[in-house]
Formats: structure tokens, C-alpha cells, sequence
């Protein structure tokens, strides 16, 4: 199979689900453990995301995340995104604070040529101004696709007979994005926006839709 038929899927597969996840108000990390996430992120479709942070007992604030996100459409089952992984804040001066996120991430996206299954990552960093009832920060990170194994359609295969289902390495597409967040914070709760840009991995080419925004919701429990 030759990378110029696969490509374009697959970042189309990356653009159309980032999946940025949720900002934290470093600030209130050590009022609660738990922290329940919901989101609403708009890129090439309107994707909605629902996720769980954990606070693990460490030298450095360190929550461990599990997201869920998926794409609107008629079949919610056909494209998704699972990401698992961990935050850091690092550095602390006053308000100013640094924070990362590291991320394994697992994509499905499926349309009337191909079926595509994704391993990849997700490498985000932010830094920003952090008080108890808001915050503002600047982000900048990398989301990676790694292997991917296709499994084409009766239809493709009829226009392109040669081609073959399997895994494809080694990585295959990525997308950088940056841009800025901020939010309220109330008693066990923010509310937060992210918005920014894409651009693909050579620094050149820009997805169709090179924007996003990003609307969510964090429940902090004891």
C-alpha cells in the first residue's frame, strides 16, 4: 500500500478528534483528590469528552487522568479517542506555574473506505498564571500516531485492488498544537475554555480547519 492512500486518512483521523482535555486550576490542587471532567470541543467536528483525574501522593502535585472522547454524528460508536496518562505541575514561582501532560492514546476512526485502529501519544506543556479563583496559561503540545492498522472496505478495494489490511509503521502523522486557556474556580468546581491552532508535524501544512475551542467542566471531590 502506498503512504500517499493512507495518509491523508489518518490525518484526518488525528485532526478530527484531538481531544485536548482538561485544564487544571493548579491553584486548588491540593483542596480535593478526585476530579470529574466534561467537555465540548469543536475542530473538524463537534466532539464531546468526558474524563476522571486522580491525586497520587508525590513530591510534586501529579494527577493520573483517564479520558474518554467521541465525534457527533449518526454512529457515535465510529470514531472515538481513549487517553490515559498523567499531569505535572513542576515549577512554582508565586502564581506562575509549569505543568505537563504525558498521554498514551487510542483512536478508532471508521468511515465507507477504512476502518483504522490508532496507538499514538499526546505531549503537552503549559505555563500560566494561577490564582484561587482563576487561572490563565498558554499551552503548546504534540499529538503523535505511532502504528496504525487499517482494514479497508469492499468499496476501496474495488477501486484499488492491490492494497492490504494490516498494521502500518512506522509513525505515520502528527499534529502540534498551541494556544491559550483560562477559567473560574469556585468552591469544587471550573469552568474553563481552551482555543489555539494546528499544524502538522513538517511545520508547514496546515490541517483544513486549522483551529480549535474547547468548552469544560471540572467536579473536584474529596
Amino acid at each position: 500500500m502506498k503512504k500517499n492512500q493512507f495518509i491523508p486518512a489518518l490525518l484526518f483521523l488525528l485532526s478530527s478528534n484531538i481531544g485536548f482535555g482538561q485544564a487544571i486550576n493548579w491553584n486548588r490542587i491540593n483542596e480535593q483528590k478526585h476530579i470529574v471532567n466534561i467537555n465540548i470541543a469543536a475542530d473538524y467536528a463537534l466532539n464531546y469528552a468526558t474524563g476522571y483525574a486522580y491525586k497520587i501522593k508525590s513530591k510534586r502535585p501529579t494527577l493520573l487522568n483517564a479520558e474518554y472522547s467521541f465525534s457527533s454524528g449518526g454512529n457515535l460508536a465510529d470514531d472515538f479517542k481513549i487517553k490515559t496518562g498523567t499531569q505535572i505541575r513542576w515549577w512554582q514561582s508565586g502564581n506562575f506555574q509549569v505543568a505537563s501532560k504525558l498521554k498514551a492514546v487510542f483512536r478508532r476512526f471508521h468511515n465507507d473506505y477504512a476502518r483504522l485502529l490508532n496507538f499514538g501519544s499526546d505531549l503537552s506543556s503549559s505555563a500560566g498564571y494561577y490564582k484561587h479563583h482563576w487561572f490563565a496559561a498558554a499551552e503548546i503540545g504534540f499529538d503523535k500516531a505511532i502504528v496504525t492498522h487499517f482494514r479497508h472496505s469492499d468499496l476501496y478495494k474495488a477501486n484499488f485492488p492491490g492494497v492490504r489490511d494490516g498494521w502500518y509503521e512506522p509513525s505515520t502523522g502528527g499534529n502540534f498544537y498551541y494556544g491559550l486557556q483560562g477559567g473560574w474556580s469556585g468552591k469544587n468546581k471550573d469552568v474553563y475554555i481552551n482555543f489555539g491552532k494546528l499544524i502538522q508535524q513538517d511545520f508547514s501544512t496546515a490541517p483544513m480547519i486549522p483551529f480549535y475551542a474547547e468548552v469544560g467542566f471540572n467536579l473536584r471531590l474529596k
